[in-house]
């Protein structure tokens, strides 16, 4: 075992800590601080778009970090300093409590430091592995995802008490000092680690360029990129409906979308400028970018349990002394309790049972039993709708099921994604695996803006359902649907084995 990995262990384990202490007190702090002045009926609707805007934005600033770190920086320079404004986001948390402006500029820089290392700590630790070691790393990934739900148990369980009992300055300068101790952590193990150059810069066969390449060439393929630019213009006009995040997130992925398709049927055209080698690269790429964007709807689902969630827990009995965003703990206690479970019990079980257990067939059960939480939780929304008390124990199936699903696409896509990306790209790909997040996120928001709607609120009425109830077994089938199309798809996947020689 690298002796490195500890050191970025460490540091994972108290940036995890800071970042779900303050995400998991966020829904709460908004509702009954921040957002008094509009009016209760709204209030919740509010709290909600801004607390999955945020999640938008930490899982859409990984685009920037991977890119600065595969072209220019490196990946230990990168981390180092947006750990830094990291820490300055936390700072403006603690002091702007009660300041709009302040406490949202917050926000942005957690957003920016958080979402940018983010697809560089993943990927810098399979840097540290090799072929000749490369059964280790999984294994330390599986650590690595165990270490990140030791720090969110733990924040998740406290910084609720510590917002009740000491107020938000303390309740978010907590974690601001643990995102602090993190850099410090990763900072000391400099001198030990495996730095990688960046590359891509220098390589005139990266990602870009090929496609660039293909593109350029004409055809159907460029003609399939322009619409999407130009349905992703129009869905700009959109933005007062649905937000400014939500329209620019929507045009993003009409470009992404559209561009990808285009450049695959240009391939071909690439060749005689960059060779077959890294055309056939680039085809990997794409390939690995369908399979991301049909974990897509797992995120959807995943991130609403400390929105959606916690709003259902505040409508169930439950002790006086027991805060809604507490229930949020039961999450990372269960993934601490299923990761070594899965790999010593319950995959040697399977594979002496003739069942082989890839990584795609993980993935792809994972989010078929997100959808099996939300139709649990849609069941509860459904009986608290009919004027029945519910104990707040009741979530508890609803949270296993969706934590079952959490170990088997979250802790598996984050090797997955770096055996898959070729050796130039590992921070963009990686930071394409955090983007399906922030798509994820995009669903919830386009969903929230759907309800709105006279048209869709009378046809949600007419069904007999509240809208919550109703959005719950709509995410549950969204969920079913991906699940079977993943599985359809992982099928003819050509895996790859991307690890340094």
């Amino acid at each position: 075992m690298p002796p490195q990995i500890p050191y970025i262990i460490g540091n994972e384990g108290c940036e995890r800590f800071s970042f779900y202490g303050m995400r998991n007190i966020l829904t709460v702090f908004l509702m009954t601080s921040l957002l008094l002045s509009i009016p209760e009926p709204l209030r919740k609707g509010e709290a909600k778009d801004v607390f999955h805007t945020f999640v938008i934005g930490v899982y859409f600033f990984p685009l920037l970090g991977g890119w600065l770190a595969d072209r220019f920086f490196g990946k230990y320079n990168t981390i180092f300093w947006l750990s830094l404004l990291y820490c300055v986001g936390h700072a403006f948390l603690a002091v702007f409590e009660n300041n709009l402006q302040g406490f949202y500029t917050g926000l942005f820089l957690i957003a920016l430091g958080s979402g940018g290392i983010k697809p560089l700590v993943s990927s810098f630790v399979g840097d540290q592995f090799d072929k000749s070691n490369r059964s280790l790393a999984q294994k330390v990934f599986d650590g690595f995802y165990w270490i990140i739900n030791f720090g969110s148990f733990f924040a998740s369980l406290l910084m609720p008490i510590f917002l009740k009992e000491f107020g938000a300055s303390v309740a978010f300068g907590i974690p601001g000092i643990f995102m602090l101790i993190a850099t410090i952590i990763f900072w000391s193990g400099r001198k030990k680690y495996i730095h990688v150059k960046p590359t891509a810069h220098e390589d005139p066969n990266s990602f870009l360029k090929v496609v660039r390449t293909a593109l350029s060439q004409g055809g159907t393929g460029r003609a399939v990129a322009i619409v999407g630019v130009l349905l992703a213009a129009a869905s700009l006009s959109f933005y007062k409906d649905i937000g400014i995040v939500a329209a620019l997130c929507s045009a993003l992925v009409l470009v992404m979308g559209f561009g990808g398709i285009g450049a695959w049927i240009e391939l071909p055209r690439a060749t005689p400028k960059h060779g077959e080698a890294a055309v056939d690269a680039v085809r990997t790429v794409l390939r690995l970018l369908v399979l991301f964007a049909l974990v897509t709807p797992f995120w959807s689902l995943f991130d609403q349990k400390a929105s959606t969630w916690i709003l259902q827990a505040d409508q169930m009995t439950k002790p006086e002394w027991f805060q809604s965003s507490m229930m949020q703990a039961l999450n990372p206690a269960l993934v601490m309790i299923l990761i070594p479970f899965n790999n010593v019990v319950l995959y040697p079980l399977l594979n002496r049972l003739g069942l082989k257990i890839t990584a795609l067939r993980r993935m792809g059960a994972g989010i078929a039993f997100s959808g099996l939480a939300w139709i649990v939780v849609g069941g509860i929304q459904l009986w608290i709708d009919d004027g029945h008390s519910m104990n707040i124990l009741w979530q508890i199936l609803p949270y296993a099921l969706l934590t079952f699903g959490e170990v088997l696409v979250s802790a598996t896509g984050l090797e997955f994604a770096y055996s898959q990306a070729p050796l130039a790209m590992k921070g963009v790909i990686t930071s394409f695996w955090n983007l399906s997040v922030t798509i994820g996120n995009l669903w919830v928001l386009l969903a929230n803006s759907s309800v709105k709607g006279e048209a869709v609120t009378d046809y949600i009425k007419s069904t007999g359902t509240s809208v919550t109830a109703f959005q719950m077994f709509f995410f549950a089938g969204f969920a079913l649907v991906a699940a079977a199309l993943f599985g359809l798809y992982a099928r003819r996947y050509p895996l790859q084995d991307n690890y340094r020689k």
